[in-house]
C-alpha cells in the first residue's frame, strides 16, 4: 500500500504522520513546492520511526509527482490556510488553481487513487477534483464531515461531562461556518438522546459552537488548526486502506440523494476499499431538510464562482 499526501505544512504534515504512527501504507510519499520542505519533514518523521514503533517508509519530493507513481490513495491539503477574519470563499481564486494542477498531476501517476480532499473551501474544492480529475465519483471524498462531526462530539462532551467515545454524533451539509447542520436531534450518549439530557437552550449553544469550531481556532492560533484536520484526514485513509466499511459524514457527490443533484456536499456515507461505496440517506424533519437546501444553495454559489474561475 502507498499513500501520498500533497502540502507540507501542519495539516499535510500531521495527516502523514497518523498515517505513519498507524502504518496505514508500506510507503509514504509526502509533496510541497517549497524546495526541500517536504524531504525535511519526511526525514524528521523517519526519525521518530525507532522511538514509535512504527515501519512506513516515508519520503519527500519538491514537486516530482513521478516518485507518488502508484500511489492507492492521495491526500491534497494544498493551498492557502485561512487567515484571522478570511472566510472559504475568498479562498476559492488561488486554491482552485493549486488543487486542480495538483490533482491532475497526481492522477497521470496514479490512475487508480483514491482521492482525500482537504484544502479549503473544501466543498467546492471536492467538486474541482471530480471535474479535474474526470473520476468515478466514489473515488473523490471530501473529508471536512468527519473533522465537524468530531468537533460537534467535542462541545457536546464538554456539556455532557462523558466520554467523546460514548458518543453518536454527525454534521451534515457543507463545511462552512454558514452551511453545516449539526444534528442535534439524532445525537446519542450510549443509544440515550442528547437532547434527554441537555435543554434546547444548550443544544443550540453546542450546534453554534460547532459551527464556528474553524473560526475560533483560526482566531486563536492566527491560522488554520492542523491537529484535527489532519486526524480526520488520515481516519478517513484508514477507512480506505483497511476497507473498514466505516460510516464517516463525507462530502460527496450527490445525485438525487437529499434532493440534490450535481453538487458534493456532506452526507453520512459508508468507506472501503473502494472509496465511498454508498450515501445514507438519513430521514431528516422539515427544519433539517430546510437547512440542508439552504446549505446545498450556499455552496452552490461557491461552486459558481469556481466557475467564472475555473
Amino acid at each position: 500500500m502507498k499513500v501520498t499526501v500533497v502540502g507540507a505544512g501542519a495539516v499535510g504534515a500531521t495527516c502523514a504522520d497518523n498515517i505513519a504512527r498507524k502504518e496505514l501504507a508500506e510507503e509514504l510519499v509526502l509533496v510541497d513546492i517549497k524546495e526541500g520542505f517536504a524531504e525535511g519533514k519526511a526525514l524528521d518523521m523517519m526519525q521518530t520511526s525507532s522511538m514509535l514503533g512504527f515501519d512506513t517508509r516515508i519520503t519527500g519530493t519538491t514537486g516530482d509527482y513521478s516518485k507518488t507513481a502508484g500511489s492507492h490513495v492521495v491526500v491534497i491539503t494544498s493551498g492557502i490556510p485561512r487567515k484571522p477574519g478570511m472566510t472559504r470563499e475568498e479562498l476559492i481564486g488561488t486554491n482552485a488553481q493549486i488543487v486542480s494542477g495538483v490533482a491532475k498531476s497526481l492522477l497521470e501517476h496514479s490512475p487508480e487513487a483514491i482521492f482525500v480532499v482537504i484544502s479549503n473551501p473544501m466543498d467546492t474544492m471536492t467538486y474541482l477534483t471530480l471535474r479535474a480529475t474526470g473520476l468515478p465519483k466514489n473515488r473523490i471524498i471530501g473529508m471536512g464531515g468527519a473533522l465537524d462531526s468530531s468537533r460537534f462530539k467535542t462541545y457536546l462532551q464538554q456539556s455532557l461531562n462523558c466520554s467523546q467515545h460514548d458518543l453518536q454524533a454527525m454534521v451534515i451539509g457543507g463545511h462552512g461556518d454558514t452551511t453545516m447542520i449539526p444534528l442535534t436531534r439524532l445525537a446519542t450518549l450510549n443509544n440515550i438522546p442528547v437532547s434527554t439530557l441537555l435543554s434546547e437552550e444548550q443544544l443550540k449553544k453546542v450546534a453554534a459552537d460547532t459551527m464556528v469550531g474553524g473560526a475560533t481556532l483560526t482566531k486563536l492560533l492566527g491560522t488554520s488548526a492542523w491537529y484535527a484536520p489532519g486526524a480526520a484526514g488520515a481516519m478517513v485513509v484508514e477507512a480506505i486502506v483497511r476497507d473498514e466499511k466505516k460510516v464517516i459524514p463525507s462530502c460527496v457527490l450527490l445525485e438525487g440523494e437529499y434532493g440534490q443533484n450535481d453538487i458534493c456536499l456532506g452526507v453520512p456515507v459508508v468507506i472501503g476499499k473502494n472509496g465511498w461505496e454508498k450515501i445514507l440517506e438519513l430521514n431528516l424533519n422539515e427544519e433539517e431538510q430546510a437547512a440542508f437546501n439552504k446549505s446545498a444553495d450556499a455552496v452552490r454559489n461557491m461552486n459558481a464562482v469556481l466557475n467564472e474561475l475555473v
